[in-house]
């Protein structure tokens, strides 16, 4: 027997063939009729009606063909439609999705082995500055604090730097413009002070602090800084040594030995840089310490009396001591970190070794 299957044909009315109007109701009565009823189903409706190859991306096809005149309206009709099948899909996804995590509350096995936490921790340095301003708030220093960028008054010329001085180069300072720069010192926030305080003034001011500096295991291009100030009638260098010995005792304990070197900085005369015995040799002698036991720590000195007058202090009747050191070298001393590098690397492995502080 002759097979005449293929003298039969199927003309099957195509999507474009239908009216746009009569589309749009069509797809609108079909979306509004399918039953989701689980995930499966949500799945199914996405591919019926928004997938490349679904009823609403045919739509789109056939808006293309639409009269110029009929296409506002049609535009309209089409995105409500488009509007109200998104809208559908993603309700019940939301709420199988809701459905699924309710369900698998109560089938969590107990006897599994608890995921790990790790818990977090102070930042060393920030560990270090919390303890020096807690050693001088003892003695009475407020925490007071500044801007990190600064004018050439606040960071140079206030503080006694002449006109040529080095740190006014670029090699050193991060200049902005002409007269702006990043501070190179939170002694610019004692300037600050100076300016708009009464006296007596007595202050502690930590902050980060920028130089133009090649990055190394001992050097960086911003750092921190802990800085101190107290102006009244009467003070004296023996006040400065006293304080500055009870704040290394608090810190590194009562069997640390102190000494002070004669030193030079603009803002202060005299001034000195304070040492501390080795923390790693006992004094003995080491790599660290270069073989002579002792290890800077600070720098210091009493309140020049040109910085006093040139912040409107009569310096016939007050003076006053300043100090300042690195919260960095500080750290280093006190957690036996030999990198500084490794203080800005955000390395989890070493950050949780200060869980406990």
């Amino acid at each position: 027997m002759q097979d005449d299957s293929s003298s039969f044909t199927f003309d099957l009315p195509r999507r474009n063939d239908i009216p746009m109007k009569e589309k749009l109701e069509e797809i609108r009565q079909h979306a509004e009729s399918f039953a989701i009823e689980n995930t499966a189903q949500v799945e199914q409706f996405r591919l019926q009606f928004l997938s490349k190859k679904g009823e609403l991306n045919d739509l789109f096809e056939l808006f293309k063909t639409v009269p110029n005149a009929s296409k506002k309206e049609m535009g309209q009709k089409l995105n409500e439609l488009k509007q109200f099948i998104q809208g559908k899909w993603e309700s019940a996804q939301v709420h199988f999705e809701t459905e699924e995590k309710g369900a698998n509350k109560g089938s969590i096995d107990l006897t599994l082995t608890p995921e790990s936490s790790f818990t977090g921790s102070r930042h060393p340095l920030s560990i270090i500055e919390n303890e020096i301003v807690s050693i001088f708030s003892k003695l009475g220093f407020v925490y007071s604090e500044g801007p990190e960028i600064e004018d050439d008054w606040h960071n140079f010329s206030a503080l006694n730097f002449p006109p040529n001085h080095p740190a006014r180069d670029m090699q050193d300072t991060f200049f902005i413009s002409e007269d702006i720069a990043l501070r190179t010192h939170t002694s610019s926030v004692q300037v600050r002070l100076m300016e708009s305080q009464k006296l007596p003034i007595r202050a502690i001011m930590p902050g980060r602090v920028y130089r133009n500096e090649a990055i190394s295991a001992r050097a960086n291009c911003f750092f921190h800084q802990v800085e101190g100030i107290y102006i009244d009638e009467k003070v004296s260098f023996a006040d400065l040594k006293q304080t500055l010995f009870y704040f290394v005792q608090e810190l590194f304990g009562n069997d640390i030995k102190v000494r002070f070197r004669p030193s030079y900085f603009p803002f202060t005369e005299p001034s000195a840089e304070m040492d501390i015995s080795c923390l790693l040799c006992k004094g003995e002698g080491c790599n660290v310490c270069k073989y002579t036991g002792w290890l800077e720590i600070l720098g210091c000195g009493m309140i020049d009396p040109n910085v006093l007058t040139a912040n409107g202090i009569d310096a016939e009747k007050y003076s006053g001591f300043a100090f300042g050191m690195g919260i960095e070298r500080i750290a280093m001393l006190k957690f036996g970190v030999k990198d500084l590098r490794t203080y800005f690397s955000n390395d989890i492995r070493f950050l949780g070794q200060f869980e406990s502080l």
